[in-house]
């Protein structure tokens, strides 16, 4: 906490001396982190803010893929990796030293896991941070085996467990898939520099043994990443290609009208229980009438179940 008072009180000086080495985002963002009432004050609500938004990635399905080109027939290198199927986190790096870890939250702002991640990830960077960057953002995913049921909530649940010890006896991996500010030409670069400094790095295996729900490619230049720039969502220069998923049958039971938080009425699938991807469901969105009508459906018919963006379930069809 000191190391880090110390680069903030620096900025600060630079910054009103007319000559500032950091923006107003990352100071900013860094005043929230430590909590210092001298530069800044606590986060509210115990939510802290990433040095760097952690975007989600856009969606392309499989039988989009030929008439969909999220690239715009871009020609220069693209790198395919597995999309792990856990918990995204990040951690910070000042000067080398690991600061803090956060889980993804609302991409902005996450919560503090730094005791539990400690025992999952290097403690400090391959190199002198000084000469290179004060300051770097790693992301990845904490996943489970596959042989683990329902591994996805088994990984985030044991982020949220508040004893390190029971945290430590998890079967928990942390797989690297990103670095920011990043000072090298391309993606595997970074991930390079992130496996000689002792991590795990999607590119280094195709991780079989981990659950997985599709592919993400990603230009591999930082600078025609970059350039592409990005939504309030997702960056333009990397997409998952998803699989339609095969949905899973059961029975139409009744369909009841809930009023949302915006006054909108709309209908809902109350289902025979089924089990979807180690998760229980019992009731379905349907949008509206005009959706009910188009799959011709009716109480007491079959129907197909998928769990949209593997978590919304969707009736898809009348069996």
């Amino acid at each position: 906490m000191e190391n880090l008072k110390t680069i903030l009180q620096q900025a600060s000086t630079d910054y009103y001396n007319g000559n500032p080495t950091m923006s107003d985002t990352a100071f900013d963002n860094l005043v929230e982190i430590s909590g210092y009432d001298e530069v800044g004050h606590s986060s509210s609500n115990n939510r802290i803010p990433h040095l760097h938004q952690m975007y989600s990635l856009q969606k392309v399905f499989s039988n989009e893929i030929g008439s969909k080109d999220p690239f715009d027939n871009y020609k220069g290198s693209v790198v395919v990796s597995s999309k792990l199927d856990g918990a995204a986190v990040s951690l910070l790096y000042v000067k080398g030293t690991l600061h803090q870890a956060l889980t993804r939250g609302d991409g902005e702002k996450g919560l503090d896991i730094t005791d539990h991640m400690i025992t999952l990830v290097p403690y400090k960077l391959d190199f002198d941070m000084i000469s290179r960057q004060d300051f770097v953002q790693v992301t990845g995913e904490v996943v489970a085996p596959k042989t683990i049921k329902n591994a996805r909530n088994y990984a985030a649940g044991a982020l949220g467990l508040k004893d390190t010890k029971e945290f430590k006896t998890r079967d928990l991996h942390f797989i690297a898939y990103g670095m920011q500010e990043s000072w090298n030409e391309s993606w595997t670069d970074d991930l390079m520099f992130l496996a000689e400094s002792g991590f795990s790095t999607v590119t280094a295996s195709n991780w079989n043994e981990y659950p997985d729900d599709g592919l993400v490619f990603r230009i591999d230049s930082h600078k025609e990443f970059n350039k592409r720039g990005h939504t309030s969502h997702h960056p333009r220069g990397a997409y998952a290609l998803k699989q339609i998923q095969k949905g899973v049958e059961t029975t139409l039971n009744d369909v009841v009208w809930n009023v949302g938080k915006s006054g909108v009425v709309a209908p809902v699938a109350v289902l025979e229980p089924i089990e979807i991807d180690g998760a229980m469901v019992s009731k379905a969105t349907l949008h509206n009438m005009r959706y009910i009508v188009g799959l011709d459906l009716e109480i007491g018919c079959r129907v197909e179940v998928i769990r949209s963006g593997e978590i919304i379930p969707r009736i898809v069809r009348r069996v």
